[in-house]
């Protein structure tokens, strides 16, 4: 991100944005709700055109991109949402399979292929006819996965993966993301405000602060919570009030 801008009409929510993001890193995007963080990870993906300044993907501009450079560029990021975005009326094979109905040529015998692998990397080997309104919270977020990757992506963008996961479904699903980083060199960015998720999957994190509209920390999870001089990162961190209540 260099010197990125992004809100709605001429106002900005977030401005002066700088930092990379590093090949085979997971760097978490946090903050309060509000701060902008699905706003950022729109303007990283191409989905919302900032205000000023530009996102770089291997050093190409994905904001100045012609159509075919931009749809290019989009095809290696690989992007969840919260709600899991599936299909209802399409089984769990046919949800991962859709991006390679919509944009490839290969045969359906290929695509089928293909889809029951990336289900069996994220452990839904056993799902593929099942609907999602038969899948759990953690299967359609792990589903969600699988499809992001349909497209050969190699940065997968995660938005709020732990939301509305038990704690036990939480962990298996940060085991998942560890997983695919070490078998397959993924980078992943990851938007949420889980602490155990935080300090279990993230080599850095960034802070975001609605009030300067701006990255507040950058660091390592246990830096942050450890060593910053800032009441607002101390209190996230450590989950309680900076000071006592009178």
């Amino acid at each position: 991100m260099r010197g990125l801008a992004i809100g709605y009409g001429s106002q900005p929510i977030l401005e002066d944005l700088w930092f990379d993001v590093e090949r085979g890193e997971i760097l978490v995007i946090l903050g309060e709700s509000g701060c902008g963080k699905s706003t950022l990870m729109k303007g990283m993906t191409g989905l919302q055109r900032p205000l000023s300044g530009d996102v770089l993907i291997d050093g190409e501009s994905i904001v100045m991109a012609d159509p075919a450079t931009k749809a290019r560029l989009q095809r290696g990021l690989g992007i969840t949402y919260q709600s899991g975005a599936l299909f209802g009326s399409l089984s769990v094979l046919e949800n991962v399979r859709f991006p390679l109905d919509e944009f490839t040529r290969i045969g359906l015998r290929q695509r089928n292929l293909i889809a029951r692998m990336l289900l069996h990397l994220v452990e839904l080997g056993h799902a593929e006819t099942m609907m999602p309104a038969e899948l759990s919270g953690g299967m359609i977020k792990r589903a969600g996965i699988a499809r992001a990757m349909a497209l050969g992506a190699d940065i997968l963008m995660l938005d709020e993966p732990s939301a509305g996961l038990d704690p036990i479904t939480a962990a298996n699903l940060d085991r998942t993301i560890l997983d695919l980083r070490r078998r397959l060199g993924f980078t992943f960015v990851v938007v949420t405000h889980e602490l155990q998720s935080i300090f279990t999957i993230a080599d850095r994190a960034i802070m975001l602060d609605a009030e300067s509209r701006g990255i507040i920390a950058m660091g390592s999870p246990a830096d942050l919570r450890d060593r910053s001089q800032d009441p607002r990162v101390r209190q996230f961190f450590n989950h309680r009030p900076d000071t006592p209540p009178a």
